[in-house]
């Protein structure tokens, strides 16, 4: 299908970004984005604290500033009371004000599931939007959070998860990269995404297109804790499975056990940005994410010349 489009449209379809960029003037474009989730957590507040933060991340992926956000809800009145809805909005309003912009408004509809996110408009030069696909060779890959909220949360939706692993997961979770897309901006970046539903892999797989490749070191990456124990156990979301059906042809060389390999396929929750860096600068990105407080950013892996195709060590 093809959609409309026109010269002010900088970031469409064409690509896999992760939001669409409209250029208003010469100095202003404006970064779209939607998302919403079911629950992922027991408690109101901290599922629409999850939910807004999940909804923001796009925004934060093209380097851009949070200004507007509309509401999505669709609940169940018998099984959602207000003051639980309360709970869930006002979760949403924290975080977005937080990311430094307001909510103006939204839409709610009856539904049998409930379902929490945002519609999110931000700013950008028209010439500084950071893309997902513009990696350089040699660049080195950085990541700001830790992998594992799709086991966690379905190990908790059937009952199976440690109180402790889902609270911490829901912390990581409720985090914005409002602090780390900033600090990647000021020092210069080639390209940056967020890693949400299609996984590490997935979304690795969408920086290098077919024009890079990138070598893994499994070692250096950061899992939520309690993540290996329910990956051991396979319970893993059909978005995980159908991550690993979809993008197992991309990996060319893999020494992990199943379960391990799984967990870079597992689809994520507001999980944290992977930012491809020219190596010059890598040292100084990561002592900056790690001055203001995002310690287990780490260096994961390096981009080369192995053409769609990624390496695991």
């Amino acid at each position: 299908m093809k959609f409309p489009s026109n010269d002010n449209v900088l970031i469409g379809f064409e690509g896999s970004d992760d939001a669409g960029v409209y250029k208003l003037s010469d100095d202003i474009a404006i970064v779209q984005t939607l998302d919403f989730i079911t629950p992922v957590v027991d408690d109101p507040y901290m599922y629409g604290c999850i939910a807004a933060a999940n909804s923001l991340s796009d925004v934060f992926a093209m380097g851009a500033k949070v200004r507007t956000a509309l509401n999505i809800v669709a609940y169940d009145s018998c099984n959602v009371t207000k003051a639980m809805l309360s709970d869930i909005l006002r979760g949403g309003i924290d975080k977005v004000r937080e990311a430094g912009g307001v909510i103006i408004g939204g839409h709610t509809i009856t539904d049998i599931e409930m379902k929490y996110g945002l519609s999110v408009t931000g700013i950008v030069h028209p010439d500084k939007a950071i893309r997902n696909n513009t990696v350089k060779q040699g660049d080195k890959l950085i990541l700001t959070k830790p992998i594992g909220s799709g086991v966690i949360t379905t190990a908790w939706k059937g009952d199976m998860a440690e109180k402790e692993h889902i609270d911490k997961a829901a912390i990581w979770m409720s985090q914005l990269n409002k602090t780390a897309s900033e600090i990647a901006v000021s020092v210069g970046v080639n390209a940056m995404t967020d890693v949400t539903g299609f996984g590490l892999i997935g979304h690795l797989s969408e920086m290098i297109a077919d024009n890079f490749g990138v070598k893994l070191d499994f070692s250096s990456i950061s899992f939520m804790e309690g993540a290996k124990t329910y990956a051991g156990r396979m319970l893993f979301p059909g978005g995980s499975k159908r991550n690993e059906k979809y993008f197992t042809g991309k990996i060319r060389e893999n020494k992990l056990e199943y379960t391990d390999l799984m967990l870079l396929f597992d689809a994520q929750t507001s999980g944290g940005l992977m930012i491809s860096v020219d190596g010059k600068k890598s040292g100084e990105l990561l002592k900056r994410l790690h001055d203001s407080g995002i310690e287990i950013a780490s260096i994961i892996g390096e981009f080369n010349d192995d053409k769609g195709f990624i390496s695991i060590n």
